[in-house]
């Protein structure tokens, strides 16, 4: 079956925040979100990990992140940034949903919803990393099917004053936040490839996050996922898709032409990731998203 849209005309350009590389430096941290907003980006997107595993002991340990990895926790970076910026969507792309507690999760993201004055978009996923479960307390083997129970209690924590609810993992009796976010309910977007986390996207959220490229294959998974949220009964034109382009794989003269095959592919929103790309302090990395907007006109 084919695509259920036509490409989209207007796509939204966000940036990566450049995690690992921007230093714990609060000012510029935010010299850098003020910079991507000055410069006209839609949105900032940041990664989560809470601790990194020390490879050491763990022969033959494949994880993208290690201890020596900094991450700034995305929801207290958020608050920071709602404080610094006026206008730029703060975005989880994403939080590891499972390994935090659920109403402690709404709190938090209401909290920033509020104090952004409704600019938070709250992607979600599943992870990779059991050390960090192990951590954090929370079970590595049923985080599938528990964050769909998650999701659930969320936006009902984010849209009734009280709530009561009984599922599988969670209890809640005749509770609520205070205060509730700006908006009811903030927006869910899903990370991640497998096709459980596509199908579960489409049911249960109002966009992905995929790791493809703008290629045939991409195409071939993005209009698979538009079947899926078609066949859950939910129209495929409203359904967000947010591309990923890093720098370091195209070439500056590139960009703009990468960032039209992006367009041409169908995504709502696109984040350019400054990450790896040799860039060796804050300041190369706005210099870089300058040149990029520069570049691809933005």
């Amino acid at each position: 079956m084919g695509c259920y849209t036509a490409p989209v005309t207007t796509m939204r350009v966000g940036v990566v925040f450049p995690q690992t590389e921007i230093s714990s430096d609060p000012v510029a941290v935010r010299d850098y979100a003020q910079a991507a907003e000055d410069l006209g980006y839609a949105h900032l997107v940041a990664f989560d990990h809470v601790v990194g595993a020390d490879p050491t002991h763990r022969p033959g340990w494949r994880g993208a992140y290690t201890y020596k990895d900094l991450f700034h926790e995305p929801l207290v970076l958020f608050g920071y940034l709602a404080g610094v910026t006026r206008r730029l969507e703060l975005v989880s792309g994403i939080i590891i949903l499972p390994q935090r507690q659920t109403v402690l999760v709404a709190k938090q993201a209401a909290e920033v919803d509020v104090l952004s004055g409704g600019r938070l978009r709250f992607g979600v996923g599943i992870g990779w990393n059991a050390v960090e479960y192990e951590a954090l307390g929370e079970n590595f083997h049923d985080r599938g099917k528990r964050s769909e129970e998650q999701v659930q209690l969320l936006r009902l924590l984010w849209t009734q004053e009280v709530v009561t609810f009984k599922g599988r993992w969670h209890q809640v009796t005749e509770a609520g936040l205070n205060p509730l976010p700006v908006q009811r309910p903030i927006p869910i977007w899903l990370g991640g490839s497998a096709d459980a986390v596509l199908r579960r996207a489409a049911r249960l959220a109002e966009g992905w996050f995929p790791q493809i490229r703008p290629d045939e294959s991409g195409r071939a998974t993005v209009e698979r996922l538009k079947r899926y949220v078609h066949e859950a009964g939910r129209d495929p034109r409203a359904f967000g898709i947010e591309g990923r382009m890093a720098i370091r794989n195209v070439a500056p003269e590139d960009w703009g032409k990468a960032v039209e095959g992006w367009k041409d592919l169908g995504v709502t929103h696109l984040a350019v990731n400054t990450m790896n790309a040799g860039l060796t302090s804050p300041q190369a990395h706005i210099d870089a998203i300058r040149r990029f907007a520069e570049v691809a006109g933005l």
